[in-house]
């Protein structure tokens, strides 16, 4: 969420700001609300004050033993007003919150400029593609079985059997390892949220539809962002012991609402996946650094397992909608002769810390908002299509496995 002050003091330029990303930043509406808002609140403020001055009168007159029914009429007609005053406030307060949780982060200043993924900008591209390797993951192997998860549960899920439900289980203690190794601890989280969680990182209400609601209003995650960003909901921090990092291994869940006929085969855009997530919460004037750090930390895994991708830098308009700065990284994969995102990597800036009122106290023991950054320590079904694809040798008809990975996997090769 954007500080309203911000809107009040320069909504011409944040307007302009937020036209780079594509939203269209409704000024009439914003003034129309806060100035019958503003009128509201000092009507219901002058109501109070009445009734105060009126209450302290009604006491003297009764202590004396006066006559109080005219004043009590009056204090009567004054709660009445104070009422209505008060209730006509609480709904333009409540739409004016509707109105800014509406509202996208602001691009940082280092951000391009662009209108979608076609102006995002190539930053580097990490080892070699072999162009020969052209097998789709699932003509490689069976033991990743479509079908039977549509029996189960439905389509866009998917069964792991035998070495393949071992090689995922080798990548999360790899990727986990990795993430403790570089000073992340550790979380187990629940896999579902309540609506405060899920408006405290930008999920609600803008993308619902994307979401698996239960029965009692929880939501399944549709990643572990959500759980370890509100670990920290409500708290203040001590500057000295920022950045805090935390990383926990989640399945997460998302309707893929109007994805319909897209990436539908195998393992690339399912509705339930696995995921190691890396998140921080850091100093606003380390920020920027630390997500260089996070996305560092992302490449590390990508590095281990011998994979060829690529870091993309996203423009403005291909933001997500609570990121002020995006990196991506794609990974190579095969069977569809394209790099495609295995991780994104964004520093939101103070935005869910605002929505989530995390804190922490400077060097004057002044309480000022953090900053959350996170990515992706690695999506796990693209990590293990990706694996599949790049180490199948269709002669040998054999997967090799990645030395980082051995120690984990026991083997240094699958027989297909």
């Amino acid at each position: 969420m954007l500080d309203i002050k911000l809107l009040r003091d320069d909504i011409d330029r944040i307007k302009i700001e937020l036209e780079k990303r594509g939203y269209s930043l409704d000024v009439k509406k914003f003034k129309l609300l806060d100035s019958d808002r503003k009128l509201l609140q000092v009507k219901v403020e002058d109501f109070q004050s009445q009734r105060k001055k009126l209450s302290e009168e009604f006491g003297k007159l009764k202590s004396s033993g006066d006559d109080t029914t005219n004043l009590k009429v009056r204090i009567d007609e004054i709660n009445n007003d104070l009422k209505k005053a008060s209730n006509e406030l609480d709904k333009i307060l409540e739409s004016l919150n509707i109105f800014l949780l509406d509202i996208p982060n602001i691009p940082h200043s280092t951000c391009p400029e662009g209108v979608d993924e076609t102006d995002n900008i190539v930053i580097k591209k990490y080892g070699s593609v072999n162009s020969e390797r052209k097998e789709d993951h699932l003509s490689i192997t069976n033991e990743i079985d479509t079908d039977m998860a549509t029996k189960i549960a439905g389509p866009r899920f998917a069964v792991l059997k035998g070495d393949m439900a071992k090689l995922q289980r080798a990548l999360i203690s790899l990727m986990l390892d990795i993430a403790i190794k570089n000073g992340y601890q550790e979380y187990y989280v629940p896999f579902m949220a309540n609506k405060d969680s899920l408006t405290g990182v930008g999920q609600l209400p803008k993308f619902e539809e994307d979401l698996f609601k239960t029965t009692d209003g929880l939501y399944l995650i549709p990643t572990a962002e959500v759980p370890l960003t509100n670990i920290f909901r409500g708290t203040t921090i001590n500057h000295n012991d920022l950045p805090i990092k935390v990383t926990a291994h989640t399945p997460c869940f998302r309707s893929e609402a109007g994805s319909y006929g897209r990436d539908t085969k195998g393992l690339i855009r399912q509705h339930q996946f696995e995921k190691i997530e890396l998140m921080q919460v850091c100093h606003p004037n380390q920020s920027m650094d630390d997500l260089e750090g996070l996305l560092n930390n992302a490449k590390e895994i990508l590095d281990l397992l011998e994979l060829p991708y690529q870091v993309i830098e996203l423009c403005s308009g291909d933001l997500g909608f609570s990121s002020c700065k995006t990196y991506d990284i794609e990974v190579w994969m095969p069977g569809q002769n394209k790099y495609r995102e295995i991780s994104s990597c964004s520093n939101f800036s103070d935005f869910q810390a605002r929505r989530s009122n995390i804190k922490f106290k400077d060097e004057n023991n002044k309480k000022m908002l953090a900053h959350t950054i996170n990515g992706s320590g690695l999506a796990l079904g693209r990590t293990l299509i990706a694996l599949i694809e790049n180490n199948y040798d269709s002669d040998k008809k054999l997967i090799s496995i990645p030395k980082a990975l051995q120690k984990y996997f026991d083997k240094d090769y699958i027989n297909i």
